[in-house]
Parts: structure tokens; C-alpha cells; sequence
């Protein structure tokens, strides 16, 4: 409290006042001294008490302050002894100089002067040597949020225990909505009477009670083939530890009854809302679902999923829900990212491009950008004419990317979509998918063992005649914000033409829906004839590698082409399929130098003889009736050789079988 006197809006009035005062009764006692000793007289009583007052009060402020000054300093030494804070100085050889009591107490120590960190503390080290300010860590049992004044050497530990247990015991609790769904629920009751369809139920409803009992989950039943479980993270977490063996149990129970039953499970997690719960919940169902069923998808906050199960080679099943489920399933997974990027196989044929230009569409109608990767020093005649056309739609020719464009284009949120594929080692660029997080697989082909790596969605139908029909399927289900050109069609529907040899090859019903479907949006059969021209030379060509066939068992056609010549991919797989239309011909097999180093097979048959198994047995893979492989480093007649002993292990295990 400072004193009146000293504050200059005061003082300077009061002397002001006091000199004119004092001048004033100096001009009086010229003329009268009498009323100037008077003046004075009446003058000193006020001033003196006005400096008197402010004497004493600037006494009582010196003694307030004195007291104020020792009542904090006692304070501060209390607060620094008795507060539950705890307090430690360290030196540079972290041993410790001084502790406030509390932080002893916390060790159950009387005292930690003198003991090295390393003895009681040694978490504590990273994190001076990181020079982490702050971080929480375990001490005796107790959890401490410590805080680190490196230039003083001072360290300050918060006890958050009770805290922390708060927080994990709110997470713990937070609610998790799944749906469990039984995959193939419809197939097996058709047909059924209603007392096995009863008895099923029944063996289903009390093995998912049980379980539901046994972990705590609420269960109920929405429909014949939904159920809805709802519980919480702990909960969850204990599932995650066991695998989710719900999933073994109803499989390999009601196989024992001879109904091959699997779960799929959704899992919705990680927010607090529950119709958000419920989108995550369904989400995950169809992850679940597109890949084949039996296992469990749970969509975590950070756009990451994890699986469990799927032990079961998934049931293929040509279904228009299963393509709706796929579709939703991707359009969610586009809508998630910021771009799309399509990628198909090396030297890709009409198959691969058209479907990744079907991919395109469904990216465009999501309003997102869609780009395909194409390496154009490895293209064909047929998609050099095809690429000639879209060269004509500026708008479309731009969305044809390098591999290398592709690469600086990729972001964490960018989809990566595989088609016609799904082999890493069979992409255009293998770094998109090491790069990459989210992936998704559309492909014909039947799986192989090798196969890319944690994908977020796979569609894949060995029983479809062409990538493109699947994705013509897919694009039926997609948001109308854009009409399909007439060459977008075309493309698909030259893939679809190519892969069954216009329809004489592993066509089904389907594929001519999805033929009809493409043709009324305008796609022209026509322009697809003149896109699989050939010229003469490459018919010369072929014709020369043909008049090499021998047949090496009953209906099995191989050709061998000249060994000091080289031979495209596109040629010895036309040359195959062309054996296979000859009479006798049930399975076709050319082998040709595909490069200096490099022999390949190509593989075609009319489904009695599996080429992909005989391809798979060369290091090559494929489908039921259209496989090839790639072997470096070896003659052509070693091939001939090593191809002759598959076929002769094959055809000998279907006589045992």
C-alpha cells in the first residue's frame, strides 16, 4: 500500500498548495503580521497531521508487507514440503539432489538424495535424454504425468492414477454395435422342410446364446439370417484375444449336422454415436461379406480394418445381391478417399483396360477422380487401336497415367483399385501397392498362393467370364451423376468379348446381361471387331508356330516356337486358343522365348484339365481354362521337358483321384 504522499497526482498539488500558502502569508505580513501569525498559526495544524497520517500509514504498509513477505515464504516452504506434487532436482550424472517429501513417500523411500536414477526411476531417463517435456508414465504401481524443466534439471510428477483408471474405464465401457449375418442362411434352407430348417435354427440360435451368454453380450435376433450384438470395448477386446472362435464353433458344428453354415460378423467401434455405430457396424459387414464371409471386419476410426477368421475357401455365388454388396461396399471405400487410381496387369490386354476404365466410371460417379496406370511402351496392337480412340476424348485420354505419375499422385487417402489380377508381381507398378494402404481387388482369376497383401475389399469370381463383367455389374449399382459414354462401353464390352472368344468360352447368363447392359448404353460391337483386328504378318506368324503341334497325350496340343525368335504374350496366347478350336483338341499348350532370358507358356482348355493347376506347378497361375507362366533363365526345351512332366503328374493324379 504505497503512501499518499508518493503518488505524484497527490503530492505535487499538496507542496503546490503549501507554497502559495507560505507566499500568500509572506505578502500578508508586509502589510499585517498580526493576520499572517495567524495564517500561520491556522496553517501548520493541518499539514503537519496530513504528513503525520501519511507517516504512520506508510509504517503499517512496511509492517503488512513485512508479514505478507514471511506468510508467503512460509507458504512456498509448505507447499514445496506438503503439497501432493512431487518435486525432484537432478544433476547431470542423473543422481538425484533433492526431493520434496511427497515424492519419497510415492517411492516408499525416506529419502532419494544421493540414489542414482537408473536404481529408482529408470523410465525417467529416455525421457530426459529425448528432452520430452511432458509424458505419463508407471512408478510403484501408480501412474504419474511428469513434466521436465530440462535447464534447471527439475522434474515435476503429477499423480493422474485415478485419472487414467477414469479414462481406460471410459473406454472400456464405450458401446460396440455388430451384426452378425449368416453367410449362406438361403442356400441351405431352400429346399428344406420346415423341421430341418427348425432343427437348424435351433443348433445356430443356441450356439451364438451361449456365446453371447459367456462374454457378457446382449444378442438378438432381427430376422432369420441377422442377428444384432451389442457390448462394449472390453468385451471386444477379450473377442480380439480369442480370435472371435464363434466363428470356428458354428462352422464345425453344423458341419457335423451336413450344413456347411459360416458367420460374418460387422463390427462398429470407436464413437460414441450409435446411429454412427450402426453405419460402421454395416460397413464392416460388407468388407466382411465382399471377401468371402466367415470372418469378422471391424472399421477402425482411423480407416484402418482389422480381420479375423475367413479359414474357408469363400462359396462363389453369381448373385445380384452379392454385386450390390460389392458395389456398396466400393462406393463407400471411393467416396473414403481423395482419388482413385486403376491398376491392371503387365501388358495389358482388353480385359484389364476396360475394366479399369468401368472402374473409372464408378470413380467419376462417386465425384472423384479416377486415373489408370498404363505403362504405353507395353501395349498390344488391340489396345494401341483402342488407345487411339480415346486419344479422341481428350477428357478421357487424361485420365491414362504413367507408372511414375501414378507414383507422385499417391497420398495416404488415395484408393488403389487392382483388376483383372492379383498377383503383386504381375502389376504394372508393384511400389503403388507397397505404398499404398487401401487396396481393392476385382479379378476372374482363381487365387492364387501368392496374393496382395491385406487388401480392404476383394471381388473375385473365378466362375465370371471377364474382369469386365464384373465391373459392368458393379457399375449398375453406382449413383447415377454421369452417363456412360459410348466408347466406355465399347472398352468393357470388348473385354468381355475377348475373354470368352466372343462368347463361346465360359459364358453364362450373366455375361450376357452384362453384354445387353453395355450394348444399351451404346457400346458398338463393330468398333469392338475392329479393335481385335490382326494383321497379316501376326497371322503369318501364328500360323508358323501351329504347324509346330504335336499332340503328347490324348487331346493335349503343345507347339514350340522358333528358338532364335521372340514372341509377345498377346501372340502365343492367341495361338493357344486357336489350337483349342481345332478337333481333338481339349487342352492347348505354346511355349516360345518371350525374351532373352524369359520362356513363357500359354495355357488354354475347355474345362476338362485344369491349366491353372498345371501353371501353378511352373511358377504360373490363372484360370480353370486360361492360365500361363514365365520362366527365366532355362531353353525352351527344358521347358518342353518340365511342362511334359506336370502334365504326366496331373493326368496320373486324376486316375488315382
Amino acid at each position: 500500500m504505497p503512501s499518499y504522499l508518493e503518488k505524484r497526482s497527490i503530492r505535487y498539488p499538496i507542496f503546490g498548495l503549501m507554497g502559495i500558502t507560505v507566499v500568500l502569508l509572506g505578502l500578508l505580513a508586509y502589510y499585517n503580521w498580526l493576520l499572517s501569525i495567524l495564517g500561520f498559526i491556522l496553517f501548520f495544524p493541518p499539514f503537519y497531521y496530513i504528513f503525520k497520517v501519511n507517516a504512520m500509514q506508510k509504517k503499517e504498509t512496511e509492517e503488512y508487507i513485512t508479514t505478507l513477505s514471511y506468510r508467503v515464504k512460509k507458504v512456498g516452504e509448505e507447499a514445496l514440503l506438503e503439497m501432493p506434487i512431487g518435486i525432484m532436482l537432478i544433476n547431470d550424472e542423473y543422481f538425484i539432489e533433492w526431493t520434496n517429501p511427497f515424492l519419497a513417500s510415492c517411492f516408499d523411500e525416506d529419502t532419494l538424495v544421493g540414489r542414482s536414477l537408473y536404481d529408482v526411476g529408470d523410465l525417467l531417463i529416455p525421457l530426459i535424454k529425448q528432452e520430452v517435456e511432458t509424458e505419463i508414465i508407471t512408478l510403484h504401481d501408480r501412474k504419474f504425468r511428469v513434466i521436465l524443466k530440462l535447464e534447471e534439471r527439475l522434474l515435476y510428477f503429477f499423480d493422474v492414477t485415478e485419472q487414467t483408471e477414469i479414462e481406460k474405464m471410459y473406454q472400456e465401457e464405450r458401446t460396440v454395435l455388430s451384426i452378425i449375418f449368416l453367410d449362406n442362411y438361403d442356400d441351405l434352407t431352400q429346399g428344406m422342410d420346415d423341421q430341418t430348417r427348425s432343427s437348424m435354427n435351433n443348433v445356430v440360435t443356441s450356439i451364438l446364446n451361449k456365446w453371447a451368454v459367456d462374454n457378457g453380450v446382449f444378442l438378438k435376433r432381427v430376422s432369420s439370417e441377422r442377428f444384432i450384438a451389442v457390448y462394449n470395448e472390453q468385451i471386444l477386446q477379450q473377442l480380439e484375444k480369442g480370435k472371435f472362435t464363434i466363428l470356428d464353433e458354428v462352422r464345425e458344428t453344423t458341419s457335423k449336422h451336413n450344413i456347411p453354415l459360416t458367420l460374418s460378423i460387422g463390427v462398429g467401434t470407436g464413437v460414441s454415436s450409435l446411429p454412427e455405430l450402426g453405419v460402421l457396424a454395416q460397413s464392416s459387414l460388407d468388407l466382411a461379406l465382399g471377401r468371402g464371409g466367415d470372418q469378422v471386419a471391424i472399421k477402425q476410426t482411423n480407416g484402418k480394418v482389422k480381420f479375423f477368421g475367413g479359414k474357408t475357401n469363400p462359396v462363389e455365388k453369381r448373385t445380384r445381391v452379392r454385386a450390390r454388396v460389392i458395389a456398396h461396399a466400393l462406393k463407400e471405400l471411393i467416396t473414403e478417399s481423395d482419388k482413385v487410381i486403376i491398376m491392371g496387369h503387365k501388358n495389358p490386354d482388353m480385359d484389364a483396360i476396360g475394366a479399369a476404365i468401368g472402374i473409372q466410371k464408378i470413380a467419376e460417379m462417386n465425384k472423384r477422380d479416377g486415373y489408370i496406370v498404363v505403362n504405353f511402351q507395353e501395349i498390344d496392337t488391340g489396345i494401341q487401336r483402342l488407345m487411339g480412340e480415346i486419344q479422341k476424348k481428350e477428357e478421357l485420354f487424361a485420365k491414362f497415367i504413367s507408372p511414375a505419375q501414378a507414383l507422385e499422385l499417391a497420398t495416404e487417402d488415395t484408393l488403389l483399385v487392382v483388376v483383372d489380377t492379383h498377383k503383386p508381381s504381375m502389376v504394372i507398378e508393384e511400389k503403388l501397392i507397397n505404398r499404398l494402404e487401401h487396396v481393392v481387388v476385382i479379378d476372374h482369376h482363381r487365387r492364387a498362393e501368392e496374393f496382395i497383401k491385406n487388401p480392404l475389399l476383394v471381388y473375385m469370381e473365378p466362375y465370371a467370364s471377364s474382369t469386365a463383367e464384373l465391373v459392368t455389374e458393379l457399375l449398375e449399382y453406382q449413383p447415377k451423376n454421369g452417363k456412360v459414354e459410348m466408347l466406355e462401353a465399347t472398352a468393357l464390352l470388348a473385354g468381355i468379348i475377348v475373354d470368352t472368344k466372343s462368347f463361346s468360352l465360359r459364358t453364362g447368363s450373366r455375361t450376357f446381361d452384362a453384354a445387353s447392359y453395355l450394348r444399351s448404353l451404346g457400346a458398338d460391337t463393330v468398333l469392338v471387331q475392329k479393335f481385335l483386328k490382326e494383321d497379316v504378318e501376326t497371322y503369318i506368324k501364328r500360323s508358323k508356330v501351329i504347324e509346330n503341334v504335336y499332340f503328347y497325350r490324348e487331346g493335349i496340343a503343345i507347339a514350340k516356337g522358333q528358338p532364335d525368335e521372340e514372341y509377345s504374350q498377346v501372340l502365343i496366347a492367341q495361338t493357344a486358343d486357336t489350337l483349342l478350336t481345332m478337333d481333338g483338341v481339349i487342352a492347348s499348350f505354346v511355349i516360345s522365348k518371350r525374351s532373352e532370358y524369359t520362356v513363357g507358356i500359354s495355357a488354354r482348355s475347355l474345362g476338362d484339365v485344369n491349366v491353372q493347376v498345371i501353371m501353378e506347378n511352373l511358377e504360373g497361375g490363372g484360370h480353370l481354362t486360361n492360365a500361363a507362366t514365365q520362366l527365366s533363365d532355362v531353353s525352351l526345351d527344358e521347358v518342353e521337358e518340365r511342362l511334359q512332366n506336370v502334365i504326366d503328374e496331373y493326368m496320373e493324379g486324376r486316375k488315382k483321384a
